[in-house]
């Protein structure tokens, strides 16, 4: 594995390539946007890990001009900054995970290689469950070629669900997929945004989508009624 660290803090990015080299995994150390241009630009990487904030350029924009050229490459970005909004502002940016400092290296090493695995995977900037439609890039969502408003958080999930229609999703679960395995999986933010997405996305058209799997969770299905 081949690994790309855009990170200006000397000491964390020595601690990384050092846990790196031990592995046996092949990392190149940048501290700034245009180091880390210039070497993604010259090279292969399986992933490429992200600091939200840099000498440079914002972090978030490094990674919308990652995605504007290379639809492949997982990303996982590393910040300080624990909010919500700031984890969604950074999957919205095109980030496939988001990891909070300080961390432990072993699950650093973990959702690196979990990237990974599924690094090379084209992602389609549309997905369709039935009639709803999410245009990823334009951050648009329609039902029926209606538009439907959705806050931050609501898209975030509903894309979660939208790439495994018809699977049963625990909360716990879409809290990772949707904004990162460090929030509070015990908190209501899952079932606050799906009262949402009911109320944008089902309720208006006569639908039900996204269904309750007592016990269980939730999934999104195509064009219950």
């Amino acid at each position: 594995m081949r690994i790309l660290v855009v990170e200006d803090d000397p000491e964390l990015a020595a601690l990384i390539a050092r846990g790196f080299l031990e592995q046996g995994i092949d990392v190149v150390l940048e501290t700034t946007f245009s180091g880390g241009k210039t070497r993604a630009a010259l090279g292969t990487f399986d992933v490429l890990v992200l600091d939200v904030m840099l000498p440079d350029l914002d972090g978030l924009e490094v990674c919308r001009r990652i995605r504007a050229v290379d639809a492949r490459t997982p990303v996982l970005m590393l910040t300080a900054l624990g909010a919500v909004t700031d984890r969604v502002a950074g999957l919205d940016a095109g980030a496939d995970d988001y990891l909070l400092k300080p961390f432990a290296f072993d699950e650093l090493l973990a959702r690196l290689r979990a990237l990974a695995r599924r690094g090379g995977v084209p992602r389609s900037s549309v997905l369709q469950v039935g009639d709803l439609w999410l245009d990823l890039a334009a951050r648009r969502v329609t039902r029926g070629g209606t538009d439907v408003s959705l806050t931050g958080q609501e898209f975030a999930l509903l894309e979660a669900m939208a790439r495994r229609p018809g699977e049963v999703l625990t909360r716990e679960h879409l809290v990772h997929l949707a904004w990162d395995v460090a929030y509070e999986a015990r908190s209501n933010v899952v079932d606050v945004c799906v009262k949402g997405l009911r109320d944008r996305i089902d309720r208006p058209f006569g639908r039900r989508s996204v269904e309750t799997v007592r016990g269980l969770g939730y999934r999104l299905v195509e064009d219950a009624r």
